[in-house]
């Protein structure tokens, strides 16, 4: 994980810190060893501690973090998450990038938990998008995982899915399946975007493995469904709010795909507070 995230870290310290830390340095202007507690202040699910403590190890690789919680523990308001020990110029000037991970991966993987949670029981996965802040994904994809979500393909080079903008392109749904099976390795998967009963028909017919079904009213993914049977997987998306998922589930789609987990996601409130010179 260390060598797949330092890079983007990294990039989000040189974007608060140009320079220096002129506030810090005027303050603190040797080293000092210190600590800091990490405090909730709301409930929620936790997700992003190894992010949260390597930002601070990136300005000071001798910074240590105590904590007896991981992420995917529900934490209360008001709880001391985690104690963070080292040179207290690098917990200053770390503190507002580490908590923007920590509050942003918590708040998706809390709200990723409470639609996750309107599917227990069914046969439905629970999947993300590609709808996600640019430079977060790796981030905010991990805490769908946490919140007891599944994802979608990773990037662009990940899966094909034939959209309707591609089938335009192509000129039908037939020709868009044909041209993806004979320009896509075997390995892969072909998932085709459809938006009434007619291009469903279609879809089956030039041999689609996944169907997504957009923006399809209650009757007419009912209608899909029993159409394809055992003939493809299926997967609802457009319009999925966390009200909807029980009855979407109960129609009997594989799959239920939503962007509201990572790009409408409030955060969880935390804070770094209880600053402490050490000897």
């Amino acid at each position: 994980m260390q060598i797949n995230i330092d890079d983007y870290l990294k990039n989000a310290l040189k974007e608060d810190i140009t320079s220096e830390d002129v506030t810090t340095n005027s303050v603190m202007k040797h080293y000092q060893k210190g600590s800091a507690q990490l405090i909730c202040k709301e409930d929620g699910i936790l997700c992003g501690l190894a992010v949260f403590e390597r930002v601070f190890q990136l300005l000071d690789g001798d910074v240590r973090m105590e904590t007896s919680y991981t992420d995917g523990d529900e934490i209360k308001k008001g709880e001391i998450i985690a104690t963070v020990v080292g040179d207290i110029r690098a917990l200053l000037s770390g503190e507002r990038t580490a908590l923007n991970y920590l509050q942003r991966m918590s708040g998706i993987a809390t709200y990723t938990h409470e639609y996750a949670k309107e599917l227990e029981g069914s046969h439905t996965t629970l999947l993300d998008t590609r709808k996600t802040t640019p430079n977060m994904r790796p981030f905010e994809k991990y805490a769908v995982r946490i919140g007891g979500g599944s994802n979608h393909r990773y990037n662009l080079s990940d899966g094909i899915l034939l959209k309707d903008n591609h089938i335009g392109a192509a000129g039908s749904v037939t020709k868009a399946i044909a041209m993806a099976k004979e320009y896509a390795p075997f390995v892969r998967k072909i998932e085709v975007e459809v938006e009434n009963l007619a291009m469903v028909e279609e879809a089956l017919a030039a041999g689609a493995d996944i169907i997504m079904l957009d923006n399809m009213d209650h009757d007419t993914m009912k209608k899909a469904v029993a159409m394809i049977g055992k003939q493809a997987q299926t997967e609802c998306s457009g319009n999925v709010t966390k009200e909807r998922l029980r009855e979407i589930a109960e129609i009997g789609v594989d799959f239920v795909s939503s962007g509201a987990l990572t790009h409408s996601a409030p955060i969880i409130d935390l804070s770094l507070k209880n600053l402490t010179v050490l000897s």
